[in-house]
């Protein structure tokens, strides 16, 4: 297991890193800093950290002096910078950095570096045992959106039952207010006779706590008032962080590009994964759609600024979510009559008709039909004055 650290002033990339890392078993977040100085201090009372993601600009002390400092220690770890700008390219590599990413970062392009630093690890040290009994006092982070884990410096949450995840996942929910046991009965154990429920709601809580305890975190679930709360502090919580981030009012502005590209990277999948709770529909819904209008938005934004491919990218991926969706179509439509793509625009169109006369047994909005003659005829043009 190799240990890393995330050093960036943005706490948003602290969460993006830490959802993609997590998807390396070899691999174990071991903290998360803001600045230079309070990695630089964490590094030199632990030795067993083997791989530094820095970014490059900070306030204060730059990555690029702090990894000089670093090597001219002669620290055993190794250094990949983040940054948002290619500028620094060669300056990073005569530092004898692992790699240098450019932000947005994709999971495949980090992939490769995790597997460079594995491989040039020189050796293996023992990470110093944790006692379980030690409270966690680090940051929490809450991973639900396409997936559902718990984890801070003492490591990572394992459900003792699929009960006990599901009892957290609904404390999360509403978490800092008591939930009575009436209601978690009827919502989680539903079907069940009032006394077996009684008796697996009781089991569910007594899993939770034990598997919370390895991580120093059994007293966050509170017993109160024939009822439980779930009280957490210095939590971070990615649906949270992206619903801050992207539902601002206004418009995307061209010049946060960098940043609202890496804030759509936080929407991973739909809330909990594949776990379909009944009970959180209305949420799942409420934030699919959430990330859908945003979608669209910056969309509508990457084909105004002419990077089509980059739209491109961001709508097939809510197609492939929804298909039926007829603002998703229009604005693929407009790609293809950007790109002169006569082809591709009329197999988007009548794939779409198709599907809803398949499916539904309607035809397109008049709309949508305006729109793809106006690109045909709009192409048919630029060909004849051609």
């Amino acid at each position: 297991m190799m240990k890393v650290i995330l050093i960036d002033d943005d706490p948003v990339m602290h969460l993006i890193l830490r959802k993609m890392l997590v998807k390396f078993p070899g691999v174990q977040v071991a903290g998360a800093f803001k600045d230079t100085q309070s990695a630089a201090a964490f590094l030199s009372a632990n030795n067993d950290i083997g791989l530094a993601f820095v970014d490059i600009s900070m306030p204060g002390e730059s990555g690029m002096v702090f990894a000089s400092r670093m090597e001219e220690a002669g620290g055993g770890v190794q250094i990949v910078f983040v940054t948002s700008s290619k500028e620094f390219a060669v300056k990073a590599y005569e530092l004898s950095v692992v790699d240098y990413l450019v932000k947005p970062v994709s999971q495949e392009r980090l992939e490769r570096t995790v597997n460079r630093a594995l491989a040039g690890r020189e050796s293996f040290r023992m990470p110093p045992l944790k006692d379980p009994a030690d409270k966690g006092t680090g940051e929490i982070i809450i991973t639900a959106l396409g997936d559902f884990s718990i984890q801070n410096e003492l490591g990572r949450v394992k459900w003792i039952s699929s009960k006990s995840a599901e009892l957290f996942a609904y404390l999360l929910l509403h978490r800092g207010k008591r939930i009575a046991r009436t209601r978690l009965v009827g919502d989680i154990f539903g079907g069940m006779t009032r006394e077996s429920a009684e008796k697996y709601l009781n089991t569910a809580v007594y899993q939770l706590r034990k598997s919370l305890e390895p991580l120093g975190l059994r007293e966050v679930v509170r017993s109160e008032n024939d009822g439980y709360a779930l009280e957490l502090t210095n939590a971070v919580i990615d649906y949270e962080v992206f619903e801050q981030q992207v539902g601002k009012p206004g418009n995307i502005e061209a010049d946060d590009m960098e940043s609202v590209l890496q804030f759509e990277r936080l929407y991973t999948g739909d809330l909990f994964g594949n776990k379909a709770y009944v009970w959180a529909i209305y949420e799942t819904e409420r934030l699919a759609e959430l990330y859908a209008s945003f979608v669209k938005r910056l969309s509508e934004l990457l084909i105004f600024l002419r990077n089509r491919t980059a739209a491109s990218k961001l709508l097939l991926k809510l197609h492939a979510r929804n298909p039926l969706d007829e603002s998703v179509v229009s604005l693929l439509m407009k790609i293809h009559g950007q790109e002169g793509n006569k082809k591709g625009l009329t197999a988007q169109y009548t794939d779409y008709v198709k599907l809803l006369n398949r499916e539904l047994g309607i035809r397109p909005s008049k709309e949508l039909l305006m729109l793809y003659d106006s690109l045909v005829s709009e192409k048919n043009n630029q060909m004849s004055k051609a």
